[in-house]
């Protein structure tokens, strides 16, 4: 197995969800067969230094040794972090080690998250990451400060994790006939991550003979690749409403649905349906773009 491609990548940054992060990544390393990858960044702040105003009436030798001190503190500042970020990283693969993955590989890197995926991209299999980092993790009303970036940067599959794990016995497809909803009915089809699970397959939209025909399309092409048992619905009335009440009815423990199919400035007028599905679901969400 090469341990340097279709890799399970888990982003901790030692949140409230980052075990859970570390459990879904290992549920998914294990049943597909991929290597995991535990990502720890870390990124640096220079706004408190870049707004101190050293011009005003003290002395030079004042400003110096001032300058001084805060170089000082900030060395000392980036060793403790590097110290938190290899303890955190240590913990987190004695995690999964005792979930069943035998030799995850451990990295940590300065900058910047959304560019460093982008870096990785290529090497990816799935991304698994907290709703919520350290930032946000007690507003519920809130995304992380890069989620959004990071979906809309990346074209591989995003787990986007909001709770306590729990290994998925059922899961759901928001189909829509979209690009992304037949991309996300392919995935399901081939991958093994799937197979024994139940599949609800959940249109949301009028009653048209169209929408219909597709929405059976996609079902057979499910029921096709067996191992997978596909139930369907076809439901009016408001998406992400729909889909969530459709969740807590039925005990959906994942979802699957593509992520941000429109423009910011389309999502900026009207809200944005994947926005409003990652805020209101309590289940993880497993994005496609």
């Amino acid at each position: 197995m090469n341990t340097n491609t279709n890799l399970v990548l888990a982003c901790i940054d030692g949140s409230a969800l980052t075990e859970a992060v570390c459990d879904y990544s290992a549920w998914i390393a294990q049943r597909v067969d991929a290597p995991l990858k535990l990502l720890h960044m870390i990124d640096h702040h220079h706004e408190a230094a870049a707004h101190l105003d050293l011009s005003g009436n003290i002395g030079l030798d004042s400003q110096q040794h001032l300058l001084d001190e805060l170089t000082a503190a900030e060395q000392q500042l980036s060793k403790l972090r590097l110290q938190q970020g290899k303890q955190l990283l240590q913990t987190a693969k004695e995690r999964v080690i005792q979930n069943g993955i035998a030799e995850p590989i451990t990295n940590q890197r300065h900058g910047n998250l959304v560019e460093a995926l982008i870096e990785l991209e290529d090497s990816l299999r799935v991304l698994v990451i907290g709703m919520r980092g350290k930032v946000h993790e007690n507003q519920p009303d809130k995304l992380g400060a890069k989620l959004e970036s990071i979906l809309r940067s990346l074209h591989k599959p995003v787990l986007v994790v909001n709770g306590a794990f729990k290994a998925p016995q059922r899961i759901m497809i928001a189909y829509d006939g979209s690009k992304a909803a037949d991309k996300a009915i392919d995935m399901v089809a081939t991958s093994p991550l799937y197979k024994g699970l139940t599949c609800h397959l959940v249109c949301v939209s009028k009653d048209d003979s169209e929408r219909q025909q597709l929405l059976q399309a996609a079902a057979n092409k499910l029921t096709a690749a067996g191992g997978i048992e596909v139930i369907t619905e076809h439901l009016p009335g408001k998406p992400e409403q729909v889909l969530c009440d459709y969740q807590n009815q039925h005990a959906i423990d994942l979802t699957v649905m593509g992520a941000f199919s429109h423009n910011r400035l389309h999502d900026l007028v009207l809200g944005s349906f994947t926005a409003k599905m990652l805020l209101n679901t309590h289940k993880p969400l497993l994005l496609l773009r």
